[in-house]
């Protein structure tokens, strides 16, 4: 008799997120993602092929970062984030949290004006941006989206350069106070998907301590497919994700 499971979050609460970057060039002539802010996850990149990089904004500066075969980059909450695509690149993004960044954990980098309305800002991070979808592609959508959050990027990039964080301090306010409504989803999503995982290793590891090895009764094996079969935009490439796994 094979095992099986309920469709449980992935080992550790994580997302999985296949991107092929954005090989469309902006107006600085690079080519790549949106830059954008997670507020309460943890995001790595794994290079699966090609080659970029991703620049860095915090309160202690301006970075970047060299990406190639292989390499891992991970960054915690509040590091705003620009991927660029200098050759193909596809990387498998994981993402702490799994379902808080799909609940809005991610703030654009609009322009400043922009990020301080909420309804100006829902308006812009929305992927149709208002636009009719009859007559307008998506790729139009997801690329005005994206142009729009590098303009206010630059400032913010710039800014760092000179040694001013007045504007990256300020993007951080404005970014908290057009998520604060949601946290209550976010906290209630954490108390029933993701702090549960931590919580059965823990017993787990309290029955392996006493030589107790009741869990082992529940091994069993899982597969997923992905959750869009066809490639998505996405605010930095074209996106193929998985969900929760469900019996092999």
């Amino acid at each position: 008799m094979t095992a099986t499971r309920q469709t449980a979050p992935f080992p550790g609460a994580v997302a999985l997120t296949r991107l092929g970057v954005y090989d469309w060039e902006a107006a600085d002539g690079v080519c790549g993602g949106s830059p954008h802010m997670h507020t309460a996850s943890t995001e790595a990149y794994l290079v699966l092929a090609g080659t970029g990089r991703v620049e860095t904004v915090t309160s202690s500066g301006y970075e970047s970062h060299d990406l190639a075969l292989n390499d891992l980059l991970w960054f915690s909450p509040g590091t705003i984030h620009r991927i660029v695509n200098t050759g193909n690149l596809d990387i498998l993004a994981i993402m702490q949290n799994g379902g808080l960044p799909e609940a809005g954990d991610a703030v654009l980098t609009f322009e400043a004006d922009v990020v301080a309305d909420p309804g100006r800002y829902a308006r812009a991070a929305a992927l149709d941006g208002g636009s009719d979808p009859a007559s307008e592609p998506p790729s139009h959508a997801a690329r005005t989206r994206r142009d729009a959050a590098l303009a206010g990027y630059q400032h913010l990039k710039n800014a760092a350069l000179a040694g001013n964080f007045d504007a990256v301090e300020q993007f951080h306010r404005d970014a908290v106070r057009l998520v604060q409504s949601r946290v209550p989803g976010w906290q209630e999503l954490w108390t029933e998907r993701i702090a549960p995982e931590a919580a059965r290793t823990e017993k787990w590891l309290a029955d392996l301590a006493k030589g107790r090895f009741n869990h082992f009764k529940d091994a069993a094996v899982s597969r997923t497919a992905p959750v869009n079969p066809d490639l998505v935009f996405g605010m930095c490439g074209m996106l193929q994700k998985w969900d929760s796994g469900g019996p092999a």
